[in-house]
């Protein structure tokens, strides 16, 4: 795998055809620390957001040895790091994964929203009396950008009756939530807690670990969230106030909060037209959250310097399939003189956005590189801790 200095010195050196993700291993390494050193609980990364072996790698080298997984192949594919544990937190599973995961590879960690799913769990893992359950109750999407909750989650008295059933199979019982992707305020958290603080004294049962999934956001153009330690510090007090032991575990499943960062698109300009430039990706690759959930990602004109004190201007996006639902609304800011054959770095598209790309049209293969500067943007450095203690 080459390395470069930046997007920059990639351009200046090479001229790619195809569209380039560059990884920046050391912004991901540097996330887990963060969450590592200060999270008041266990670590779980959720394996969907990113699995480049780049990226893996950096996670594990900083101490990340828990996983959520969400699929069989998922499992599969993360089995093969050594000494890892793993979660399968999807609360709808198949028998064959449920099986699989216990019998093959050791996993005794399931999520599950249903007396249904945890029948199931209990038929195809034999009985066994090692399970770690979890269940899934549903909690308020506050200022998230992508909200979960009506998908998956139990709640109300039917989610008491599934802990009291749930309790009699577990070895450990515990309730896990997600308050929705991208959540940019702290209050999210505060509000689940909440819940499910209500819920352990309506059924009366005893939890032994609360999971509290993911969430965690990352910087992007349009969306400034509140300091990561203000997330932290919520979570720490509303799980004190939990009537739980002091026995009683605490995990989280960041994964766009420690990869977002750790991975940019370069993209060439193909043609102009008037403020729209159409590029060599689009929604059918990398950039889908962009295309269909509307997230601007910073972006900077590489490979060549703008006359100086040229102004910036908003521009849109087409990638570069036949459909005309491949568009990227934007604004996206840069120099006015932009053109045909220019390069733009398109940064902070770590998580979800490798893991999202097809084939559509015959696109959706990239060259690959490393980086070594900073992210255009971050979560993690001095600046924005001090923001949060002055709060």
């Amino acid at each position: 795998m080459e390395r470069f200095p930046s997007a920059a010195a990639l351009i200046a050196h090479h001229k790619p055809d195809r569209p380039v993700l560059a990884a920046r291993p050391h912004a991901a390494g540097r996330a887990a620390r963060w969450f590592l050193e200060r999270f008041p609980g266990e670590v779980a990364y959720a394996y969907k957001a990113n699995s480049s072996v780049f990226l893996l790698g950096a996670l594990f080298g900083a101490g990340i040895r828990q996983f959520d997984v969400a699929s069989l192949p998922e499992l599969e594919d993360a089995a093969t790091i050594p000494g890892v544990e793993l979660h399968f937190m999807h609360p709808v599973k198949s028998r064959t994964a449920i099986r699989r995961a216990y019998h093959e590879f050791g996993v005794k960690c399931f999520a599950l929203d249903t007396e249904d799913e945890l029948a199931k769990i209990v038929e195809e893992t034999g009985g066994a009396r090692d399970l770690q359950l979890f269940v899934r109750v549903a909690v308020p999407a506050k200022n998230s950008r992508i909200p979960l909750e009506r998908k998956f989650g139990i709640s109300g008295q039917k989610a008491a009756r599934l802990l009291v059933a749930t309790r009699q199979v577990a070895d450990e019982l515990g309730i896990t939530f997600h308050v929705g992707s991208q959540t940019t305020t702290p209050d999210a958290f505060v509000m689940a807690l909440e819940e499910v603080h209500k819920l352990i004294v309506k059924a009366g049962v005893v939890v032994d670990a609360i999971d509290i999934g993911g969430g965690f956001p990352s910087r992007y153009t349009d969306s400034e969230p509140a300091p990561l330690i203000s997330f932290i510090e919520a979570v720490r007090a509303g799980f004190d106030r939990l009537p739980v032991s002091e026995a009683c575990r605490l995990v989280c499943e960041p994964g766009r909060a420690l990869v977002a960062e750790a991975e940019s698109l370069i993209v060439r300009v193909d043609a102009r037209r008037g403020d729209e430039l159409y590029i060599n990706d689009g929604g059918y690759g990398a950039l889908f959250d962009s295309a269909h959930l509307g997230f601007v990602f910073p972006v900077r004109l590489v490979g060549r310097e703008p006359d100086a004190g040229e102004r910036m201007a908003p521009f849109a996006m087409w990638g570069p399939t036949c459909d005309s639902i491949d568009y990227m609304k934007g604004p996206f800011l840069l120099p006015a003189s932009v053109r045909e054959g220019d390069y733009i770095e398109i940064g902070n598209i770590g998580a979800y956005g490798r893991a999202l790309a097809g084939h559509f049209n015959g696109y959706g293969r990239y060259d690959e590189v490393i980086l070594l500067d900073e992210p255009m943007y971050t979560m993690y450095g001095d600046a924005r801790e001090r923001v949060a203690q002055n709060a």
